[in-house]
């Protein structure tokens, strides 16, 4: 036993003194009997990654933002640092190139860092437009006469994006009142050109229309006892992304609309920084079984030329189903709409101050229950928001505004340090848009 046991000993030993690895595997690795080192993970030897003496690090692998294809014709394969740096092989660590950063220099830098007035956010989060009815979706179900139904939210539209660079690709998003892609400038006033023209200046300012919005409530109770002494409130985002969020604004229904109507306008008026100057509120009730009476009452109806029945719809025709009150209003897009005896409040605002002469972005309906410690502090409204063909709460735009929007009301340069107009000769005002001389 102890013979066999000395023999064994010996015989590990003479393995040991035969296998003489480069360098000892640097202490890296493990040295196999035909002298060739296996390495632990992440060590290796030169650009091959060869095992050699495990003197080298290997740096992290990332998907490559280019890089040739393989037989098959596949693109952005794992590469060493993505193919955007240079691996420092005492350190295991990617020198990334300029515009590249983080392990493996996965992703991509924003330029000066977004220069400390943005966020640096991947492709997958960006958004359209500055609020959700920004967006007009023409292949949805739910899209009708009245605009996107999509109920109420804070946030711009999102997309989904699934494609290689979704955690890689990245851009910057701006502070309210700053732009360009590295968030470096300050942004100046938009206004409307007092000199332009168009085809209908003849009729004078007075003739030309302002933007006119229409918040539509879809009582979730079916009747307008559910909206008496609720609270809800407006936000409206600015054409330089500021937002603003009015004081709670309180419904009375009892006693008649005035109160609601004044206290809309005055909410909006004493938005900070003059951001609103000028607004007028119509609000109604409305109780509708049919398309034609609820249109009418938003001001979107027009005499359509005919009423088919059948599945051949044209322009301007309505197409009636089985059930009189399934409609399909026909005009730029062709959707099915289900109109039942619903109670609505119409909420219409029109922009009329000089700041907010062009066309603005949609105000934002804070519907929701703001309590104690949340401000502004809201009840909140029994509204109906859900994407249904029945039953919505919506908001869109019912005029358009004659008036254009320039920066610096195209009479001026801005100056980008400051955020502030330098008005050409004979013009002044935030915007440029008052004239100081007769032209």
């Amino acid at each position: 036993m102890l013979k066999n046991l000395i023999l064994l000993i010996f015989s590990t030993l003479l393995i040991n003194a035969n296998a003489r690895c480069d360098n000892q595997c640097s202490g890296h690795g493990i040295c196999m009997t035909d002298d060739v080192c296996q390495c632990y993970d992440n060590f290796g030897s030169g650009l091959s990654h060869d095992s050699g003496d495990c003197s080298d690090r290997i740096c992290p692998f990332e998907i490559a933002w280019v890089d040739n294809p393989n037989v098959l014709g596949q693109f952005h394969k794992y590469m060493e640092c993505a193919g955007k740096g240079v691996c420092d092989r005492s350190t295991g660590e990617c020198q990334c190139f300029d515009g590249f950063e983080g392990k493996g220099c996965a992703r991509a830098a924003c330029p000066n860092s977004c220069s400390g007035h943005g966020n640096c956010e991947y492709i997958e989060d960006l958004t359209y437009g500055a609020t959700w009815n920004d967006h007009v979706d023409t292949t949805n179900a739910t899209t009708t006469a009245m605009g996107t139904v999509a109920g109420f939210s804070d946030d711009s539209k999102s997309y989904k994006y699934n494609l290689w660079d979704k955690t890689k690709s990245r851009k910057c998003v701006c502070d309210a009142a700053y732009g360009d892609l590295d968030c470096s400038k300050r942004l100046c006033p938009y206004g409307t050109d007092v000199l332009d023209t168009k085809d209908d200046t003849y009729l004078g300012l007075e003739a030309q229309k302002h933007q006119e919005q229409t918040i539509l409530l879809a009582s979730l109770t079916g009747d307008f006892d559910g909206f008496d002494t609720k609270t809800f409130a407006l936000t409206f985002k600015s054409q330089l992304n500021e937002t603003f969020t009015t004081t709670p604004i309180k419904i009375n229904t009892a006693s008649g609309l005035a109160d609601t109507e004044n206290d809309i306008k005055l909410s909006l008026l004493k938005l900070p920084n003059g951001v609103i100057d000028g607004v007028t509120v119509k609000v109604d009730l409305v109780k509708s079984d049919t398309l034609e009476g609820l249109l009418k009452t938003l001001g979107t109806y027009t005499t359509p030329k005919s009423i088919v029945r059948g599945a051949n719809v044209g322009p301007n025709n309505i197409f009636m189903g089985g059930n009189d009150r399934t409609v399909l209003w026909s005009g730029v897009n062709h959707r099915r709409l289900t109109v039942t005896d619903t109670a609505y409040m119409v909420i219409k605002i029109r922009f009329t101050g000089s700041s907010v002469q062009g066309p603005q972005n949609f105000l934002i309906v804070e519907d929701y229950l703001c309590g104690d410690g949340c401000t502004p502090k809201l009840t909140g409204l029994p509204v109906e928001t859900r994407q249904t063909m029945a039953i919505w709460s919506s908001i869109v735009e019912i005029t358009k505004s004659d008036y254009n929007s320039y920066e610096c009301g195209r009479r001026g340069k801005c100056d980008y340090a400051s955020g502030l107009c330098q008005c050409f000769a004979g013009y002044i005002g935030d915007n440029c848009n008052t004239l100081t001389t007769l032209v």
